[in-house]
């Protein structure tokens, strides 16, 4: 069964750039694009431990008579025929039920604010619910389209690091693309995140699929974070404790994501790797 990427379509110059990323995924990755046109400003996501309600600010729901015509246009350019999502259920009248049975889900640095007020270092507190919940894997792209070279892990030990590197090397194969590490570990020896590889069954592949391991025991994590290529995707885990530096909201993930101004796809601690 093909993969499928969810990304609601705004319907504006920063939606479209967004929505170049989507494509741009999709057609690196092999993976087909479910496109949801919203009619309202408030939708809910069912997941298993939690209700998310996503509050869009109006800017998604503006021009609605070109939205389709743009969507449509922009995936042909790429070669993607897009599939429309049409909720089936409603909480209300006005808060459409949206499934969550998704393998990706494009969202913004933050959903529910316009785009003039969005900046590198805020990310909405729904967004953060939605990857904290999510059994896939959340695309976070970067404000303008911009095609990556290489892909880049932030590895630190935890199950979540470990899920983020077994996802990484993947979109390394389906793409062709380098893969690297990137460790901030202030202190702690190389040896002990080695041993977490090899319990894993990863150090090998590893080995044979990685081009090179970043590794810092000393300097600024903000200053280190400059060796990260530009045009590379980042892959982290989110909400993980790792045996060096935690991969937390509010912590390491917030410079991440404030420093570095690449696509980043984000592992939370719900995912769940998929068999093939």
């Amino acid at each position: 069964m093909d993969k499928t990427l969810f990304h609601v379509f705004r319907n504006t110059p920063f939606g479209r750039e967004t929505f170049l990323q989507s494509l741009y995924f999709c057609k690196r990755t092999g993976t087909s694009i479910a496109v949801y046109i919203p009619e309202s400003t408030k939708f809910l996501m069912y997941f298993e431990n939690d209700v998310v309600q996503v509050d869009l600010d109006g800017s998604y729901i503006e021009d609605p008579a070109t939205a389709r015509e743009h969507v449509e246009s922009l995936a042909q350019t790429a070669k993607i025929e897009p599939r429309f999502l049409k909720p089936k259920n409603y909480t209300a009248s006005t808060l459409p039920d949206i499934p969550v049975n998704f393998d990706f889900m494009c969202c913004p640095r933050s959903i529910s604010n316009l785009s003039s007020k969005i900046s590198l270092g805020s990310i909405g507190p729904k967004v953060r619910r939605i990857v904290h919940q999510a059994r896939f894997p959340v695309l976070m792209p970067c404000p303008l389209f911009k095609e990556w070279k290489s892909i880049t892990v932030f590895f630190g030990g935890s199950s979540n690091a470990v899920n983020a590197l077994r996802l990484g090397i993947n979109v390394g194969r389906k793409t062709g693309l380098p893969v690297d590490m990137f460790t901030h570990s202030e202190g702690e020896k190389k040896e002990k995140l080695e041993d977490v590889l090899i319990e894993k069954g990863l150090y090998e592949t590893l080995k044979q699929e990685v081009r090179q391991w970043h590794y810092y025991e000393k300097g600024k994590f903000e200053h280190n974070l400059y060796d990260v290529e530009h045009n590379a995707l980042g892959v982290i885990g989110a909400f993980g404790h790792g045996m060096v530096k935690d991969m937390l909201f509010g912590s390491t993930m917030e410079k991440v994501q404030t420093v570095l101004p690449n696509n980043l796809l984000i592992v939370g601690p719900n995912y769940v790797m998929p068999s093939n």
